[in-house]
């Protein structure tokens, strides 16, 4: 049985700083998934907190708000069967150093700051994003 599913991904500023953006989205198509829609964007601080409200309460929130706000970000519309947890296994875990070999992270991630891709965590949450992004 099908289960086709939209999630967000976000090339977030490290990547798109080192021209990383076409490997990266290589790796996607190579992994399966649809590129329906993408932009590149530059968000504003205010927009990143708006973006990362789920995280408002953790220690991180104002770096990582002040982060994905510093330079340009390329923000996808993905699309596959289990696209969402398939695209969390894809981009490995938070800090790059702890990622799985051949996982988005491990392969361009710099640190658990700089990470280089952002996925939604659950079907709830991509389409919440995904609509933060692309309403139309």
């Amino acid at each position: 049985m099908s289960n086709i599913q939209k999630t967000l991904s976000i090339i977030k500023p490290d990547a798109v700083e080192r021209n990383l953006q076409d490997q990266i989205k290589q790796d996607f198509i190579n992994n399966g998934f649809e590129i329906i829609k993408e932009k590149k964007i530059h968000i504003s601080k205010e927009e990143a907190e708006s973006f990362y409200k789920v995280h408002e309460s953790k220690p991180f929130y104002n770096d990582l708000c002040t982060y994905l706000s510093s330079g340009p970000i390329i923000v996808m519309s993905l699309q596959k069967d289990n696209a969402v947890m398939d695209n969390r296994k894809l981009m490995g875990a938070t800090n790059p150093t702890e990622a799985e070999e051949g996982t988005l992270r491990k392969k361009y991630g710099i640190s658990i700051d700089k990470n280089s891709v952002h996925g939604s965590d659950s079907s709830e949450n991509a389409k919440i994003e995904l609509d933060f992004f692309f309403k139309n």
